[in-house]
């Protein structure tokens, strides 16, 4: 799993990428981005990083790997918090 960091948003993805210059293709906005990673090393990093997201990282880290979506926006940010 990747956590893919816009000018406008985090998304979670769980598409393969070779390096990260597949990932700046797919994101026009492409700021940084971490990865692969476990999802437990998700949760950590986003319960790190923005500890009062709602619904929690656990949450939201749980239903991306449960769903067959490949993507996800992080919810519960607003844009002071990824835009910096």
């Amino acid at each position: 799993m990747y956590i893919v960091i816009t000018a406008r948003a985090v998304i979670l993805s769980k598409q393969e990428y070779p390096s990260f210059r597949e990932i700046q293709t797919d994101f026009d906005d492409y700021v940084s981005s971490l990865g692969p990673w476990s999802s437990e090393e998700i949760i950590d990093y986003l319960e790190f990083e923005y500890p009062d997201i709602v619904p929690q990282a656990k949450e939201q880290v749980e239903a991306l790997v449960k769903s067959e979506q490949l993507e996800v926006m992080v919810q519960g940010l607003d844009e002071h918090q990824f835009s910096s």
